[in-house]
This record gives C-alpha cells, structure tokens and sequence, in this order.
C-alpha cells in the first residue's frame, strides 16, 4: 500500500475515479443541507429529524435486495444504473417545498444510496484480490474525502451567500456528479455475476455454500453489524449534530460549519491510507475499532466542552474534538472495513455487505432523533452518553468478531468471481 492519493492504474484508478467524480458535489450537499432545510424550506429541525428518520428506514430495507441483485445479475451493471438512481433522487429536492415532498425525496435518495453502497462493495471484491480490499478501500476513502473538501468548500461559499438559489445550486451539482460517476464506471470491466459462478462450482461438484437463507439469519455477522452501527453514529455527527450544536448551544459562527468539515475531510484523504496499513487480519482489525471507540469518547468530553464559553475558546475546543473524531473515524473505517469482508462468505458478498450497508442507513435513522435530543436537548451530558454508547459499542466488537469467525471457518467457501471481457 502507498500514500499516494490515487490507488495503481487500472480498475482500482477507475474506481476512485468513480468515487471522485461525485464526492466534491455530496461535500458541497453535506455542509448545506441541515441549513437548507430549517432556513429556507422552513423545516423545524425536529422534522428534519424525523423526515430523515422515517427516509433512511425505508432506505436501510433495500441494501440487502439490492446487494442479492449485484450478486446475481453483476456488480457492475448494478453500480452504474443505483448511481443514476442516486442522482435523480438528489435533483428532486430542487422541487421540495415542504415536509411531505422532503420526506419523499428523502426516502429515494436513502434507498438509492444503500445499494449503491452495497454495489459498490460487491463491485470491489469482484475486481481486485482479497489481500488488497482493504488497501483499495482506503484509497478509496482518501479520494472521496479530496472531493467532499473541495465539495465542502464550495458549500460553505453557498453559505456566505445564503440564497435560496446558491442552495439550490449545491444539490444541481450533486445530481450532475452522480451522472459523472456512472459513466466511469462504464470503463470497469465486466464482472461475472458471483452466482453464475457458484452454480457452476456446484455443477462440478467443488461444494459451493449450500446456506440458502444467507445473511438473514446469520445472528453473529448481524451481531457485528449492529455494534458498527452504533460507532457509525458519527456520520449524522458531523453532518447534523454539529451544525445544529453550532447553531443552538455555541455563539461560533455558522461558517465554522463549512471549516469543520473541510479539516475532517481533509485528514482522511492525507491519513486513511496510513491509517489502514496495519490493519491486516481480524485481531487488527477489532483493536483498531476498540481504539476508536476510546478515541471517541475523548472527542464527545471535548466537544461537551464548548457551550457557554467565549467564541474564540468555542472555536478552538471544537477543533480539537474535531482532530479527535476524525482519528476515531479512521481507525474505526479500516477495522470495520476489514470484518465485513473477512466475515463475509465468498458468494455473497453484495447480499452482506448489503446488510452490513444497513448500519449507515440505521445510523442515519436513528441519528438525527437520537443526536438531536442527546446533544441539542440534553446537552453537555448528551455528548458524554453518547461518547459511553460508542466505547461500549467498541469493546463489544472483538467477542462478536470472533464469534462469527467460528462460524464462517465452518463453512464451505467458492471462489470469488472475477473480471471477464
């Protein structure tokens, strides 16, 4: 694995070509959304809350169908046509003007962007080796989070402005990168559908997985799943629960928002990849995530810090909880990076990954209720239950982690499918 930004040449440089093309428009999303919705659609943020609660349960049923799809018909095909999805679900929102039409627009963009993600994902183990997922992935994560700083430069610029019309700029620019990447993605060769090759194994006699229930009922790989969804409750952090702490407890102004952010993405494009390096196998893997999780709750008693302090000092507490929480994102991305796929039976893993993608969508159901009221209503406090959650949930990870290990070395494996012309 190098530090270089951009992985080897080929499929790998495709892919986080793909990711590239459409971060810096989600960067710019990402930092105006929150704002978009309670300053100029008029949402209070509660609804917000809860229209992006009810949107991504919807969204968190479609990763596993979805992901089943990318194993049976192609990951490829899979990814370009969920990224086209994706993209018609964010210029939707040009038209919102309400909570009815926020909410149904919420609820396409979650569902497209769970099986996207659990495409994608399926995408990834069908063009490169076991041995460089991982690598492949922080790469990834580095050249999504060069775009999501540009992305959330250009945000904050819609912020400065604070029209309706640059807001409504941010997510046109979003849609049209969606479009960008399902093009790349045409260059990626084709990959043959892992189930195709399951029923030939079978048909030869090389013992092909006979679980037909799959991931459904696999209570360890679930167990796994749930503990990462609480840990994964940062995302709504740094999307929501920040901006509206900004706006409701701290005097810091609303450009900090734009900056926070930039300083987040900007570490992981010039860190993950170091980051990543040593994760290797599934004991790196649960430290690193038990790292994180202490890492976490020292951000969440910094962060608790700033309310009720003189802007200047607000300013710099919030960004030393920032450095804190993005740490523990790096670290807690590559151990959680790790287990889904070395956990993961070889002909199945969109449908796992599908559901191991539900995680961010529950984190996303649940986090914008359960940081509005931690953090907004309950406060300084707030922040150190939440710092709790998330180190219980860390430490839990290695007992499950090994649990289901045990279970999948019982197994009979295929072979991963591969890149055909």
């Amino acid at each position: 694995m190098t530090n270089s930004l951009l992985p080897p040449a080929g499929p790998q440089r495709v892919l986080a070509l793909a990711q590239l093309s459409n971060s810096v428009g989600d960067g710019a999303f990402y930092v105006t959304s929150a704002l978009y919705f309670t300053r100029v659609v008029g949402l209070a943020p509660a609804r917000v809350g809860l229209g992006l609660t009810l949107a991504w349960a919807i969204g968190s049923l479609a990763g596993v169908p979805l992901g089943r799809l990318a194993d049976r018909r192609g990951p490829r095909g899979a990814t370009v046509l969920l990224a086209l999805a994706t993209g018609l679900a964010v210029a939707s929102f040009l038209v919102v003007r309400g909570f009815v039409p926020f909410v149904l627009a919420a609820c396409g963009y979650a569902a497209a962007q769970s099986g996207l993600a659990a495409a994608r994902q399926a995408l990834v183990a069908g063009v490169v080796s076991r041995e460089e997922r991982t690598g492949l992935l922080a790469h990834l994560q580095s050249t999504l989070n060069a775009g999501l700083a540009v992305g959330a430069g250009l945000g904050g610029l819609a912020l400065h402005v604070g029209t309706r019309e640059a807001y409504l700029g941010v997510f046109a620019l979003d849609a049209v990168t969606f479009l960008l990447c399902a093009g790349v993605l045409l260059r990626l060769p084709l990959v043959k559908p892992v189930h195709a090759r399951v029923g030939a194994d079978q048909s030869r006699g090389q013992g092909a997985r006979g679980d037909e229930v799959g991931v459904l009922r696999d209570r360890p790989y679930a167990l796994v799943t749930l503990l990462n969804t609480v840990l994964l409750l940062r995302m709504p952090l740094l999307s929501l629960g920040i901006p509206l702490w900004i706006a409701e407890r701290t005097d810091a102004p609303a450009l900090l928002v734009s900056a926070l952010f930039m300083l987040n993405t900007g570490a992981v494009m010039l860190f993950q990849v170091r980051m990543a390096r040593g994760v290797t196998g599934l004991a790196s893997a649960t430290r690193a995530v038990r790292r994180s999780g202490l890492v976490m709750l020292g951000s969440c008693a910094v962060f608790a810090l700033s309310a009720d302090v003189s802007t200047w000092v607000t300013v710099g507490v919030l960004v030393v909880g920032a450095v804190l929480q993005v740490v523990a994102e790096m670290q807690q991305s590559a151990g959680s990076w790790q287990l889904s796929f070395d956990l993961a039976p070889a002909d199945r893993i969109g449908e796992y990954q599908g559901f191991f993608g539900t995680g961010v969508t529950v984190a996303r159901t649940a986090g914008p209720l359960v940081l509005t009221a931690l953090l907004v209503g309950w406060g300084r406090p707030g922040w150190l239950v939440l710092g709790g959650l998330m180190l219980a949930a860390s430490y839990g990870m290695g007992p499950a982690a090994r649990w289901a290990a045990g279970r999948r070395a019982t197994a009979p494996q295929v072979r991963q499918s591969v890149p055909v012309s």
